[in-house]
């Protein structure tokens, strides 16, 4: 499953991660993220959620966040 935030602030990213995960009882979603403080704040919601997270720079100087659970 992909969430793509790309190209939209806080706290839209988040938003878009907590409805997608609430469907979920596991596995594994990439969300893409363009700042900082989206990357930082999606980590944490998950983490919240019980998600393990991987957070990767992109080439774009975007972030591709990697949710396991």
């Amino acid at each position: 499953i992909t969430v793509d935030a790309s190209g939209l602030s806080c706290p839209q990213p988040v938003l878009m991660l907590r409805r997608t995960i609430d469907k979920l009882t596991g596995g594994t979603v990439e969300v893409f993220v363009d700042s900082g403080t989206s990357r930082d704040n999606c980590t944490s919601a998950a983490q919240k959620a019980g998600w393990q997270v991987r957070a990767e720079e992109r080439s774009d100087g975007g972030y591709r966040l990697v949710l396991t659970r």
